[in-house]
């Protein structure tokens, strides 16, 4: 696996685009920010360099270009495989209540025989991730993994991008199917928020949309809860995610909110937020956090064995990010202690992440998690 990055930051690129792998890149990543998603020069750049590459990207909350965490750029990983083959797919979701049929539709159109692995990128707005994530591994052979993210629009939760091949659009959620014995995938998602305050049983809610805990108003306790940060909602919820489990001895997963309705006194999560399960809020914890990314890098190295892996694909919540504010590289950076300086990092901050938490656990949508996706051709 051969690989090229560059980055274009105000405006223009870093260094000149292309390196000399040019026709024999098959596919280029790219995560920029909303503004430059849409924007002509850098992407016919790409085109022009790597003419026969899919291209596959989306907008986000923050760009990973290395060990560092841009802002209004955008990040390009072009990668030549050797022997592993890809095929793209997307789908058009118009209604929340269709992520389902979207993730089922994605999944039907990948050819089944030697697939190994798919990453799916996702509106981040218009979406139920945990629908999204459902339908997708109903429909794929067991043996096949998943992993991806949402993308994101900064902290304005305005409108999110995803580019196929061609140009950005909302409202869309586009895949990569990788084939091949050779390829390796690694993947892992950890947090490190700390939980506080009583678990409460959610007593009225539909898919990702909360009504009741307790049989009181959820946006009402949960205004209560943030106090003077309650202002700044949908963003400041971020700050304080939701912690949910359904069985006493299951894992947590994490669910942040991505609007509020005050006619309506309720509250959209990036995935379901299922009637009869617990949750408590939850906030950060410094130290757990960059220990969480650690760790995450650590569990997805071990499926691609003693040597590092040639591309790591790091997907962070922007939640995250806003609560490490200046010391947010010091998780990046804590992921290349563990990979080395062979591996090439890329990545975004986003509105959900696609992973089981470790290899063999069911998939899932998380928030609030580093979540990585290792590959490597053995």
């Amino acid at each position: 696996m051969r690989i090229e990055q560059n980055a274009w930051v105000e405006t223009e690129w870093r260094t000149k685009p292309g390196g000399g792998l040019g026709d024999a890149v098959q596919l280029v990543l790219l995560f920029g920010s909303t503004a430059l998603l849409k924007k002509k020069q850098p992407l016919d750049d790409i085109r022009a360099c790597y003419p026969r590459a899919h291209l596959l990207g989306c907008s986000t909350a923050g760009q990973i270009y290395d060990t560092q965490v841009l802002d209004d750029a955008l990040v390009t990983t072009a990668i030549g495989f050797e022997s592993t083959r890809i095929e793209c797919a997307r789908v058009r979701i118009d209604e929340v209540e269709n992520s389902f049929q979207a993730g089922a539709q994605l999944a039907q159109a990948f050819p089944k025989e030697g697939l190994v692995h798919v990453f799916v990128l996702s509106d981040g707005l218009r979406i139920n991730g945990s629908k999204l994530v459902e339908g997708l591994t109903r429909h794929l052979p067991g043996h096949v993994t998943v992993t991806g993210g949402l993308s994101g629009d900064g902290e304005r939760f305005q409108e999110t991008l995803v580019l196929l091949d061609h140009f950005s659009e909302t409202g869309i959620v586009a895949a990569l199917g990788f084939y091949g014995a050779r390829l390796k995938v690694g993947y892992a998602s950890l947090g490190g928020w700390d939980s506080f305050g009583p678990e409460r049983l959610i007593t009225r809610s539909n898919g990702n949309v909360l009504y009741e805990l307790d049989r009181k108003s959820a946006l009402d306790l949960y205004k209560q809860y943030l106090g003077e940060h309650a202002k700044g909602l949908p963003s400041t919820g971020l700050l304080f995610p939701l912690s949910l489990r359904t069985q006493e001895d299951e894992t947590g997963v994490v669910r942040t909110i991505l609007s509020i309705d005050e006619k309506n006194n309720s509250m959209t999560f990036a995935g379901d937020v299922p009637q009869g399960a617990y949750a408590r809020l939850m906030k950060a914890n410094f130290d757990r956090l960059i220990d969480g990314s650690i760790g995450a890098a650590k569990t997805s190295c071990e499926a691609i064995g003693s040597s590092a892996p040639d591309l790591a694909i790091l997907i962070s919540c922007v939640g995250r990010k806003l609560v490490l504010k200046q010391r947010i590289e010091e998780e990046v950076e804590g992921v290349r202690d563990v990979m080395g300086g062979r591996t090439r990092l890329t990545g975004f901050y986003s509105y959900g992440e696609i992973s089981p938490f470790t290899p063999g656990a069911k998939c899932e949508l998380h928030n609030q998690t580093m979540t990585i996706t290792t590959l490597s051709e053995k």
